[in-house]
């Protein structure tokens, strides 16, 4: 499960366009961060995705990826010419189609690489979609098949895409927007891919274009009611629209660390439950909240110097957001992760902590949580100095001047999480609270981890 939200406009500060997701994936499934420069391709070539070969264009562009490391595709990525897209899962009445195919996550790739505005990604995404349609599985342990809704911005404009097989409907985005692994779209909408009211009607979903509702006859009811889609998306566009006109980086970093109003209102609050799926997601036992937020993304599209704030590592109410540049590129991140337990790549060092502070939660992160804050405070402050900068340095010497900035961020952001490290391991905590609680769900919550962290080779000292 997934949370995208998106802010245009007068919505935001400074009138920008800010994009951000929490990419909710398999607790060891590894988020890697990588930059593929642009290309130029032979004529006939192909390019081979996480199943299929397609056609490969002249062309492609930069691209920034925040991928699970199996995959071909990315959950969220940029491009050089600003375009932003995150995708998520959506269950729909029509099964998704298991064979080997086009995946949600590598139409993202493919649209980034290929498409220089929003608008121009989203014909990418739906010519492709008519063309090879979508399917395959898109777990990692567990198998998972789905449709995927879209949303994809560029400095000047954001589009919400939502898909059902080869089915398609967009809606231009007014002022802020989320979505959250349900249909959203229901009577209005700017684009729609054709015979898309008539299937429902011939189906008997609805009687005619005045009764039809593109959310209501197209979404399956059981797999989107567990994923307490409506309840995230709701969350998520409530926290917005309390700040509208008023939207900036930060005002996204702590939406996607959200947990809810209980969360909000309780500072005792701890992720060992059952159900209850939450903006910033943490990974149980059971067949509900098997999903864990594995990498998060802000970016903030200014027309000349796009910004892209990355944890590049899991939990992000744990982890803190560097700052990524594509002209800048990125500093050595250590090995490529995998979901095996390493300790050199930046992804599994950072679960050392994540997974400390799991132990008991409220007074381990409260260690250093202040300390975090004020350190992506300084990196936001800096970020918006060097976008000053920037402006008035020669052009040969900008990618130089943003490598720096990044490489110091990501620097301070690796020598900080030690200390911070240092701090919850020498901690006595009396007791351990988590460790000592018998309720059934802190036992299943204990259990679950154990097992996650068995697999990944971890051991939780």
């Amino acid at each position: 499960m997934c949370d995208t939200l998106v802010a245009v406009g007068k919505a935001t500060a400074d009138g920008t366009v800010i994009l951000a997701k929490n990419s909710d994936r398999e607790p060891n499934e590894a988020q890697q961060v990588v930059i593929i420069p642009p290309a130029v391709h032979e004529t006939g070539a192909t390019v081979q995705c996480t199943y299929i070969e397609v056609p490969q264009v002249r062309e492609t562009y930069g691209v920034l990826l925040s991928k699970p490391f199996w995959i071909w595709g990315c959950e969220m990525g940029a491009n050089e010419c600003g375009v932003v897209i995150g995708n998520e899962a959506v269950f729909a009445k029509i099964p998704a189609g298991k064979e080997a195919g086009l995946i949600g996550m590598d139409f993202i790739r493919l649209a980034l690489e290929r498409a220089d505005t929003a608008r121009q990604a989203l014909e990418v995404i739906t010519e492709l979609l008519e063309t090879y349609g979508q399917s395959g599985n898109c777990g990692h342990l567990r198998k998972q098949y789905y449709h995927n809704s879209f949303l994809i911005a560029d400095p000047t404009e954001a589009w919400v895409l939502e898909t059902v097989a080869r089915f398609w409907v967009a809606e231009r985005v007014r002022d802020v927007r989320t979505i959250s692994n349900g249909l959203t779209i229901g009577r209005e909408w700017d684009l729609a891919s054709p015979g898309l009211v008539e299937y429902a009607v011939e189906r008997g979903w609805c009687r005619s274009r005045q009764d039809f509702h593109f959310a209501r006859c197209f979404s399956d009811f059981l797999y989107t009611r567990f994923s307490d889609s409506a309840a995230r998306q709701g969350r998520t566009t409530e926290l917005l629209r309390a700040k509208m006109g008023s939207i900036t980086v930060q005002t996204m970093m702590e939406v996607l660390r959200d947990h809810g109003p209980r969360a909000a209102a309780d500072p005792s609050w701890r992720p060992d439950g059952l159900t209850n799926l939450t903006v910033c997601a943490h990974a149980s036992w059971g067949p509900i909240r098997f999903s864990q937020t594995t990498g998060s993304l802000v970016s903030h599209l200014a027309p000349d110097l796009q910004t892209h704030w990355l944890t590049a590592t899991s939990a992000p109410c744990t982890g803190i957001f560097r700052p990524v540049y594509l002209e800048g590129g990125l500093p050595d991140l250590g090995p490529e992760p995998t979901e095996t337990y390493d300790p050199n790549s930046l992804w599994w060092n950072h679960e050392r902590l994540h997974r400390s502070v799991l132990r008991d939660y409220p007074p381990c992160l409260s260690l250093y949580r202040q300390d975090r804050d004020a350190l992506e405070a300084e990196f936001l402050v800096r970020a918006a100095e060097m976008y000053e900068r920037y402006r008035d340095v020669p052009i040969e010497e900008r990618s130089d001047l943003l490598a720096a900035f990044t490489a110091a961020c990501f620097e301070r952001a690796c020598g900080a999480t030690e200390e911070w490290l240092e701090k919850v391991s020498a901690a006595e905590i009396k007791g351990r609270s988590l460790l000592r609680r018998s309720s059934v769900q802190a036992w299943l919550y204990r259990r679950a981890w154990r097992k996650f962290n068995r697999q990944a080779g971890f051991a939780w000292e």
